[in-house]
């Protein structure tokens, strides 16, 4: 299975020039903070993102109702991160608000949290063979921009500078390039001719990506060509992928929906990833309904993962590919977040001498699922919340719209998230 990588870019166009004083991190960075080396710190990082994938999953689905969604909100939190990082006043405590970063005020904690999670990534996946993933974090500074020394010295790794102000063009295409070569290939032309200008002070990105393999792979010759109801009057032919094995299933009172999940292949444990799948009945407004259950129960994800019965279970899921660029400004404003981007917004973490501030933020990303790998399941089922078993083995059979996603047991990350409704 393949799913490709979503990349999202953050850019900013933003001129006055001014003076102010302060740390980029803290009153005194050089500060032995007393809850720097808590090991709960990475574990509630990890809380709030998941926190925030969820009601990131719904504002993307309400902004796109009638569409098929595709996205990365481990992205998309790491190009937030960083932008916290050099966020002061009220522009800080907004993203700490809708980052759910509310465990602490002390932003050196958060820092030490993204660095030692960034390490421990690159150690998990550098050598793993039936698994790859990635994520690389970078902020491209135009070469005029005076960023703040503690802010260089911590994101040594992450910081690049290109010279917006002589051709900015030309760093536009470096950056797709960039882009482009850290995705393996997948994701091209992300930033669009004129998103780059001679004003642009500092470009935010994020790459991710990701590919495995099922432990239970779908036989090509399976597939057979059959009804997906995309709604009570409309219905579709999709290639349905078919197997019959050992899966962990649920059916989740709380969210009124069965919950199947579809483990990649790993060598160890410390790589286990899987798809979760969730299939609400086929009913007008059920995705709505679940996508709302979903962003209320915020300890869901932690249930979810291990509430399961690993049981036998027939599975019919459809073979699919979706390629989706998504508006994070709009999705953002949402979630109450609109006003980084105002002319008000402080990020003088970044440079105290220069204004730097945010206009847009894009994410592209795409994702194919076939009998080797990546699955975006949706099924017709009888849905019976009784706490008996019902007779082996259980139907998963996906031909109505559903929720995917991409978990990370080790993070408890969503790596990657989506709405199927229909064929493309």
């Amino acid at each position: 299975m393949k799913i490709y990588p979503l990349t999202l870019a953050v850019l900013l166009a933003a001129l006055a020039v001014y003076s102010t004083s302060g740390q980029c991190l803290a009153e005194d960075d050089n500060i032995q903070h007393t809850k720097a080396d808590n090991p709960l710190a990475r574990n509630r990082l990890y809380k709030g993102e998941s926190i925030f994938t969820l009601k990131l999953l719904e504002a993307v689905n309400a902004a796109t109702p009638t569409e098929n969604v595709f996205f990365s909100p481990y992205s998309l939190y790491h190009v937030l991160l960083l932008m916290y990082f050099g966020a002061k006043e009220d522009t800080e405590k907004l993203l700490r608000k809708g980052l759910e970063l509310h465990w602490t005020e002390d932003k050196p904690v958060v820092w030490q949290a993204y660095n030692i999670g960034k390490k421990s990534q690159i150690a998990r996946f550098n050598m793993e063979k039936s698994i790859q993933f990635s994520s690389i974090d970078k902020l491209f500074f135009g070469t005029q921009i005076p960023i703040e020394e503690c802010m260089e010295d911590k994101f040594f790794e992450e910081i690049q500078k290109l010279d917006f102000e002589s051709d900015p063009e030309e760093q536009r295409l470096y950056i797709n390039n960039w882009v482009e070569n850290s995705t393996h290939g997948e994701i091209k032309d992300l930033l669009i001719p004129g998103s780059i200008t001679k004003n642009t002070k500092l470009a935010i990105a994020n790459a991710a990506y990701f590919k495995g393999t099922w432990q239970s792979k779908f036989k090509p010759e399976n597939t057979k060509k059959e009804i997906f109801y995309v709604s009570s009057d409309r219905q579709e032919f999709v290639d349905m992928m078919h197997v019959e094995g050992t899966f962990s299933h649920a059916a989740n009172e709380k969210l009124g929906c069965h919950i199947l999940e579809l483990p990649y292949s790993g060598e160890d444990e410390s790589t286990r990833l899987s798809m979760f799948v969730f299939l609400p009945p086929a009913e007008p407004n059920a995705l709505d309904k679940l996508l709302a259950r979903l962003t209320s129960a915020t300890d869901i994800l932690s249930e979810i993962v291990n509430e399961g019965i690993s049981r036998r279970v027939d599975v019919k899921l459809p073979k699919f590919s979706i390629e989706k660029t998504v508006d994070m400004k709009t999705v953002l404003g949402r979630l109450g977040m609109g006003r980084l981007f105002d002319d008000k917004a402080n990020y003088t973490g970044f440079s105290s001498k220069t204004r730097i501030g945010f206009d847009d933020a894009q994410q592209k990303s795409k994702i194919t699922v076939n009998e080797e790998g990546s699955t975006a399941a949706s099924g017709t089922i009888a849905f019976s919340f009784r706490s008996s078993r019902p007779a082996d083995p259980a139907m998963f059979h996906c031909n109505h719209p559903f929720i995917f996603l991409i978990y990370d047991y080790a993070t408890q990350a969503v790596l990657f998230n989506g709405v199927y409704r229909h064929p493309e």
